[in-house]
């Protein structure tokens, strides 16, 4: 069995690279989009870029339990998700359970208002499953599926604001039913996909020779949520 411990995401630039500042001009998808500053993903891109993985205190699990979680997130990727997880299947085996644990936990907070038991969606429910999040980043996972989670955050350097703005985006979906311009639906893909690359990226890693900034791949990261969030609406539009 490999040794489990903390990966280095290698999310660095260049040497001698600017990397990453506050003042560089910023690359929205239009002149109606919304850049990182408005976004407050500055210091999320400052804590992401770190080599180590976001909680301190490893919690202590049973190497069988750890096993079968994963598992469980990798038959739910490669069921629900087929073309997706036809990618990860490239990653390294410690950065595919990554991002098999990060999709399973989107995926059940966008059920929770498109899923079967949607007729039951609250505010109160919102909160609960927002506290749960906390309670991942904390240590405490409340099932198996949590648990994956919380052993990546251990792993990756992951901060928990992109997590907290996806189940916003649910609270927008369940107070919200039109947008009167493209900005106000700019801000809601982000909060629904734009926040998957967010989360993506310390998995996924920077290369130590890439020319960019950690601020420009971050932004194309969270345009390619963006992106993929409005071809879905019109893709929606077209069947309906």
């Amino acid at each position: 069995m490999q040794k489990r411990g903390v990966v280095r995401a290698q999310v660095t630039v260049a040497p001698n690279h600017p990397g990453f500042r506050k003042e560089q001009p910023q690359h929205p998808l239009t002149d109606q989009g919304i850049s990182l500053n408005e976004l407050r993903l500055h210091e999320v891109v400052e804590k992401q870029t770190r080599t180590r993985g976001s909680m301190g205190r490893k919690p202590r699990f049973e190497p069988s339990f750890l096993d079968e979680s994963y598992e469980q997130c990798r038959r739910l990727c490669a069921e629900y998700a087929k073309t997706f997880y036809l990618g990860t299947r490239l990653m390294t085996e410690e950065r595919q359970k990554a991002i098999w644990a990060i999709y399973v936990w989107c995926r059940r907070t966008d059920e929770l208002v498109d899923g079967p038991n949607a007729i039951h969606m609250s505010s109160t429910v919102l909160d609960r499953w927002e506290e749960r999040l906390h309670d991942i980043f904390d240590g405490r996972p409340y099932d198996m599926l949590d648990a994956a989670l919380t052993d990546t955050v251990v792993n990756f350097p992951l901060d928990i604001k992109p997590f907290q703005d996806m189940v916003e985006g649910m609270r927008m979906d369940i107070g919200k039913s039109r947008y009167e311009n493209f900005r106000e639906l700019f801000l809601y893909c982000y909060h629904v996909a734009g926040t998957v690359g967010v989360m993506s990226v310390p998995v996924m890693g920077i290369a130590p020779e890439s020319r960019l900034s950690a601020q420009n791949i971050y932004s194309a990261a969270l345009y390619l949520g963006i992106g993929n969030q409005l071809t879905n609406i019109l893709r929606d539009v077209g069947e309906e």
